[in-house]
């Protein structure tokens, strides 16, 4: 990939849009405007995307981070959503095995649990078929025996047994960022930080543009196209409430929080489905030296953009950790960092949060609009082929143009050009080795194949141009990733790096306390920033890292 994504190019497209019409504009920039946008691009169509934060800044960085099938929908007969989502997993994996991995999972029972022996045996079962899981995956029964010889920290009084069977993890933020990449690469127009303001509309009371700002520099520009998608995610209805034509749907928000702990602490080696003490099925995930909790499901009403863990929250799943824990003894003050997002699912009358379908659906209004709501991360890419359906119908009617089947079950998104996941152990192994060429170890070669797949040569590169240049802020690792994000991911603030590049904010937080200073000096210098855009940025940094580890209600709010 050729520098296409960098802030010059943000501005260059910014002014671009505005010169063109398009066939399709989409208004969101999380992982289903992601989806859409490639999904739109590899059929032919010419594709512009805005999005008001930074790529994934919403829901699509602060999920479980897990690629699954919802194995606890089948409790409530929702099976095509579960078949659907659990086929999708494989697909997202093979087209992009370095953001996406198996994960085996183990799902305990206890006396007068959630599962039982029986309705776990058959659940997996179903499970199996419904996704069509292949053989090296499909689940198997535990003794209480064998389920404490996979995970001994797991409570003994009254354990039956256990279910094994597989859910991929994934880097949610990474996974939207490699599928607009993908998308750019293949025509696609993007640009963040930019926001959709309000509808123009033609004599029909059809929308045929949107005004945009670049909220960096106040400026506006009108964008025009054929047709107009609102993947805006949590924003669904404010982007709707622009149009006259809004219709009784509706989103009912919930928040879930994560809390994150060093291995140190509580030792988990094996990911864990399980219940809470009030009946709820939370997820115990071990990753990087790390251990991650969640999630809750509150509804949720306050700030859009900037959820907060409250003290309830946190205690909520520090209760349940000791619940199925006990000898981990995990209090608060073990929390080493935390996360809180929201979803945005359709509104159903009467139910509680845990109980609202998560099934995605799709809306035209009579001025045009169209409006993808609801859904899960595992199934962006089939929700985003049932959008670019209905675009291409319409627009094989009203234009009589002939457009390509959706292209995307087995494309690579960007990193995942590997020949499919069977290739990715040897490659990141091969890269590993390289990267000692490159003034890196074979350790953090090993950790930059893993994240950036084969867009790892890059990477490379930079670490190279840092021998060159004789730097001495940074290493060549932490010098690498930071010029990467910011010449070819489109990252203009510190958080964009530090939360959504990187990930490090969540998991690796005394990483971000280290390099947060010369990789501040580094963005002034590469930027130009003036005194008061750094201190903005260094300000909202200072706030995330608050944020990540004090409860709001701690902060006196």
């Amino acid at each position: 990939m050729e520098n296409t994504f960098s802030e010059i190019t943000r501005t260059e497209n910014f002014e671009q849009m505005s010169k063109d019409k398009y066939d399709l504009l989409i208004i969101g920039g999380g992982i289903t405007g992601a989806g859409i946008a490639l999904d739109a691009v590899t059929r032919g169509l010419k594709v512009a995307l805005v999005e008001m934060q930074d790529f994934a800044a919403g829901t699509s960085s602060r999920s479980t981070k897990l690629i699954h099938g919802g194995l606890r929908y089948l409790k409530q007969f929702e099976i095509n959503v579960v078949k659907e989502v659990g086929r999708e997993r494989a697909i997202v994996y093979e087209n992009g095995p370095h953001v996406t991995t198996p994960e085996w999972m183990l799902l305990p029972f206890h006396k007068g649990g959630t599962f039982g022996a029986f309705t776990t045996s058959i659940g997996l079962k179903v499970y199996d078929f419904l996704a069509q899981v292949k053989k090296t995956e499909r689940r198997t029964m535990l003794s209480a025996e064998e389920t404490l010889q996979k995970e001994p920290l797991i409570k003994k009084d009254g354990l039956k047994g256990g279910g094994y069977y597989v859910e991929y993890r994934t880097d949610d933020a990474r996974l939207t960022i490699e599928v607009i990449k993908a998308a750019v690469e293949n025509g696609a127009i993007v640009a963040n930080y930019t926001k959709a303001e309000q509808f123009i509309y033609d004599e029909r009371k059809k929308i045929i543009g949107v005004i945009v700002r670049d909220l960096l520099t106040n400026k506006e520009v009108e964008i025009h196209a054929e047709k107009f998608v609102n993947a805006a995610g949590p924003w669904v209805d404010e982007v709707r409430g622009k149009d006259y034509a809004k219709n009784n749907k509706q989103l009912r928000l919930t928040k879930g929080i994560h809390l994150v702990f060093d291995q140190s602490v509580f030792p988990l080696r094996q990911a864990v489905y399980f219940d809470t003490p009030d009946g709820r099925m939370i997820f115990a995930i071990p990753r990087d030296g790390k251990t991650y909790v969640g999630t809750t499901d509150t509804f949720y009403d306050k700030d859009t953009a900037h959820p907060k863990m409250l003290s309830s929250d946190r205690d909520y799943v520090i209760s349940a950790i000791n619940y199925m824990f006990p000898d981990v003894k995990i209090t608060k003050d073990d929390v080493e960092s935390s996360w809180a997002g929201v979803r945005p699912l359709i509104y159903e009358q009467g139910k509680d949060p845990s109980d609202i379908s998560r099934k995605d659906e799709i809306w035209e209004a009579d001025s045009g609009l169209i409006t993808i709501a609801g859904g899960k991360l595992t199934g962006y890419r089939k929700m985003a082929e049932n959008v670019v359906d209905l675009v291409a119908k319409e627009l094989c009617v009203t234009q009589q143009r002939n457009l390509k089947p959706c292209q995307t079950v087995h494309f690579p998104i960007s990193g995942g050009n590997l020949g499919g996941s069977a290739n990715y152990n040897s490659f990141i192994t091969k890269k590993a080795n390289e990267a000692i060429q490159f003034g890196l170890t074979e350790e953090e070669g090993y950790a930059l194949a893993s994240k950036y797949g084969t867009n790892v040569d890059y990477l490379f590169d930079y670490a190279k141009d840092y021998q060159e240049l004789d730097e001495d802020q940074l290493t060549p690792f932490v010098y690498a990733q930071l010029m990467y994000a910011i010449e070819k991911e489109m990252v203009l603030k510190p958080v964009d790096f530090f939360i959504r590049r990187t990930g490090a904010l969540f998991f690796n937080i005394n990483w971000v306390k280290k390099w947060k200073e010369p990789v501040l000096a580094k963005m002034e210098e590469v930027f130009g920033w003036d005194s008061e855009q750094t201190k903005e940025y260094t300000a909202e940094l200072e706030k995330e890292l608050k944020d990540a580890v004090v409860p709001i209600d701690e902060q006196g709010l």
